[in-house]
């Protein structure tokens, strides 16, 4: 179990590299990259709806899972405030005049956000595959609602990083090594939640979790809110609808089995 666990953070390290390269070579119109990006949020807010927020009222009660759930939204709200936006998928309305403009300025501070997104989605990882090992009652529909989450989101994630990196002048190769160092803070967050989580206590855990999930949430609204705002607003609800309810029907099928 445990080596089933390193492997879907290094799976999802994986899809985010090649969303990565698949952008570098194929290029990606914007059209594509929203809806990606939709169907990316959607699954993000479907596990928070159908899979987070169930497993974290059954140990926090409401009271708590508003706290843990707070807390991990305001990191996200400030870092990408303050520092830059945490999630370049999130963004890519903004690439073109970010990157023509002002990259040299801003690519150390946009590494550093994304470094710790990806350092979250990797602890989400982790402390799903714990929760599923406590034998929560609904701990495997959250452990595969995460993975599915986590991996359909690092897609575009890479697709909108390499559009970045391409569009400041950075040819294909140094695009994909950027891209890897970024990412490989995913798999750091998966070892050091592998490493911690398993020594914590079940309260304690869900609140790592419901910490996570406030972080999709900001994610989940800023995406679809960035884009429906400004381009393809059909587009962006149908995707948006589709990962939603994926997420929704495998919480539900988990749960049943």
């Amino acid at each position: 179990m445990e080596s089933l666990s390193i492997f879907y953070v290094v799976l999802a390290f994986a899809l985010a590299v090649g969303g990565g390269a698949l952008g570098s070579s194929l290029g990606s119109s914007h059209e594509r990259l929203c809806g990606l990006i939709s169907l990316g949020a959607g699954t993000l807010l479907g596990v928070t709806v159908f899979a987070i927020l169930p497993e974290s009222l059954e140990t926090l009660h409401w009271w708590g899972a508003v706290v843990a759930m707070g807390s991990g939204y305001a990191l996200f709200y400030f870092i990408s405030k303050y520092v830059y936006h945490i999630c370049p998928a999130c963004a890519a309305s903004h690439f073109d005049e970010a990157v023509t403009h002002h990259f040299a300025e801003i690519a150390a501070a946009m590494m550093l956000a994304l470094a710790i997104h990806c350092t979250a989605d990797g602890l989400a990882l982790a402390a799903g595959h714990e929760v599923e090992a406590s034998h929560a009652p609904g701990g495997r529909a959250l452990d595969f609602s995460l993975i599915v989450a986590v991996c359909v989101h690092k897609v575009p994630e890479g697709l909108a990083l390499g559009a970045l990196l391409l569009g400041a002048g950075f040819n294909r190769a140094q695009t994909l090594i950027r891209i890897a160092a970024v990412e490989s803070t995913t798999i750091l967050g998966g070892i050091v939640g592998w490493l911690f989580f398993r020594h914590i206590a079940v309260f304690w855990l869900d609140a790592a979790v419901a910490h996570v999930g406030g972080g999709f949430l900001f994610l989940a609204i800023h995406a679809v809110l960035g884009e429906i705002l400004k381009h393809h607003k059909a587009l962006v609800l149908t995707n948006f609808g589709l990962g939603f309810g994926a997420i929704a029907i495998l919480s539900l099928v988990l749960r049943l089995l």
